[in-house]
């Protein structure tokens, strides 16, 4: 059966933005959803969510992730630590280093395996705007497209994807939904 696991990102919810709306529209094609609700959100930790994200999402052959914001270093970290393969892994508003990051910040890795994140996660999509207010930029985008191959999609003046802080509610994603429905 094909899986989703949703990851939110720094303060999120499972609830926030795109989430409930994929969620039901995934559901109503028989997909079956995994959206974590991380622990200590104000304070994300790969040290803490990976282990977290491991013990309470399953990951087969069938799952795709979608990690949104700090969800996306989760997933990558998520990819570093499975003995097999997924599906498809989704960045979305990615990144792998931000100005305002230290190198030992706790939502990166220290090292990155690329050749083990590339074969674990088979295949990869990211989205990026030109003018997300974070720095998660097409530029991040683009960072981890080189690393990882897969395909950029690259939007024009759609910010953060989804921001409280920025007053930007972005309810519904259908291009994200049609890239979880590819074959």
């Amino acid at each position: 059966m094909k899986n989703v696991v949703l990851l939110h990102g720094y303060k999120g919810t499972p609830d926030n933005f795109w989430f409930t709306w994929l969620r039901e529209e995934l559901t109503a094609l028989g997909y079956q959803i995994n959206a974590l609700q991380l622990p200590d959100a104000e304070h994300p930790s790969l040290e803490v969510w990976t282990p977290y994200a491991m013990r309470n999402a399953h990951f087969d052959q069938e799952t795709t992730i979608i990690g949104h914001s700090a969800g996306c270093p989760l997933a990558l970290s998520i990819l570093d630590n499975l003995n097999q393969p997924i599906r498809r892994t989704i960045l979305v508003a990615g990144f792998i280093r931000l100005k305002e990051m230290q190198d030992d910040d706790a939502m990166l890795l220290q090292v990155y395996d690329w050749e083990k994140l590339k074969n674990n996660g088979r295949e990869f999509y990211f989205f990026n705007s030109d003018n997300d207010p974070w720095g998660c930029d097409h530029k991040q985008g683009e960072a981890l497209r080189e690393k990882l191959g897969g395909t950029l999609i690259v939007q024009t003046g759609e910010g953060h994807f989804g921001s409280k802080v920025f007053d930007q509610p972005y309810d519904r994603f259908p291009l994200l939904k049609n890239v979880c429905l590819l074959a």
